[in-house]
């Protein structure tokens, strides 16, 4: 069994992060996102990955590399344009020879991995499996109708009259049988060639689509507030340890935080969970729980809390950030104090009140 990521697109919810960085590669917990799905397909028993890559390629694979690091062996498919998720089944072709595959979304975060999902796949390989997930706005995903025996009866991308609040987790399972359904269809509206509208072409040609629905963790880490939130999910799970980091007298650190080797901590009070990488200053600093400090960054009298802080960036003099996105190299300080003046033109017998 092979495995197909989808590591291209523009990644728009997440701008302006994503006009310099791809959006697989922003981290959560100080990793980046795509990894967590690597890491849960080698953990299926799956070692031959095709990457879909579009114009972040060049970034995509510095970071991943041949795979290796992550037990995986990986095959670079580019996609000139982002043409939908059947085309990019479409142009793995070669890779995927005749092999059953699982289909991943770069950017999507399942808690529990896909292990169980795949073992059972392998048992009863149905021509097609997909997981569902119940959520409050269906017209922005994806949606199954299933009939009375909950049998896959229908799919809808974006429906505007959603028939079911199932909607279509970013991992599916196909047999060597949708490559024929990706050649049968046309594209949408938008231009693309949909997955569901594949999938829907076997449901049609009476083939064996199976669903399964997760009641567990998922996420589509597209827009800032969904990105906080799985940062927040994952330092639920942090080991505090202080190994290698400089931690003075003056510092206080509560519950659960790991300060990676080489980072330094002064004078400052630090409440977990949060993570701290590697070479990173914190100094007269409060740092509050769920907040992910990458490598490389300096916290100088501030605050912040829930935030996620990438390489390099550095906030100093703030007194309160939080709920907060900040990209590599960023520096955050006060505004400058200018000098506060009331410039009046008044007619007569006016009455004024002004605060001083």
């Amino acid at each position: 069994m092979k495995a197909l990521v989808l590591s291209g697109g523009a990644g728009t919810r997440l701008r302006p992060i994503t006009h310099t960085s791809a959006k697989q590669l922003v981290p959560v917990a100080n990793k980046p996102v795509l990894f967590y799905g690597l890491e849960a397909i080698a953990d299926a028993g799956i070692t031959e990955v095709g990457i879909i890559v579009g114009d972040t390629a060049a970034e995509i694979r510095e970071a991943v590399g041949d795979g290796s690091a992550l037990g995986i062996k990986v095959t670079y498919i580019p996609q000139e344009e982002p043409l939908g998720l059947a085309h990019a089944v479409l142009i793995a072709r070669d890779f995927l020879g005749d092999d059953d595959f699982v289909m991943y979304l770069g950017d999507n975060f399942i808690v529990g991995g896909i292990t169980g999902l795949v073992e059972g796949f392998r048992g009863d390989r149905p021509d097609a499996q997909i997981l569902l997930t119940r959520v409050p706005n269906p017209t922005s995903f994806g949606v199954a109708e299933l009939d009375g025996e909950g049998r896959v009866v229908a799919l809808e991308e974006k429906p505007k009259e959603p028939k079911s609040d199932l909607a279509l987790v970013g991992v599916y399972l196909f047999t060597p049988a949708i490559h024929e359904a990706v050649r049968s269809i046309e594209p949408s509206w938008r231009g693309e060639l949909e997955i569901t509208h594949a999938i829907q072409w076997l449901i049609d040609q009476q083939r064996n689509v199976r669903s399964t629905t997760i009641s567990g963790y998922w996420k589509d880490t597209g827009n800032v507030t969904d990105m906080l939130e799985v940062n927040r999910s994952v330092l639920e799970t942090v080991e505090p340890a202080t190994d290698g980091a400089e931690v003075d007298e003056h510092s206080e650190i509560i519950g659960r935080v790991r300060i990676e080797p080489g980072a330094k901590v002064t004078g400052s009070r630090i409440v977990g969970p949060a993570i701290i990488g590697a070479g990173s200053v914190i100094s007269d600093a409060y740092v509050g729980p769920f907040t992910s400090v990458s490598e490389g960054c300096r916290i100088e009298d501030s605050e912040i809390e829930y935030s996620i802080v990438l390489r390099g960036a550095s906030i100093t003099g703030v007194r309160r950030v939080e709920a907060s996105l900040i990209g590599r190299d960023v520096e955050v300080t006060p505004a400058p104090r200018n000098p506060s003046a009331h410039r009046l033109v008044l007619g007569d017998h006016s009455k004024v009140q002004i605060s001083s």
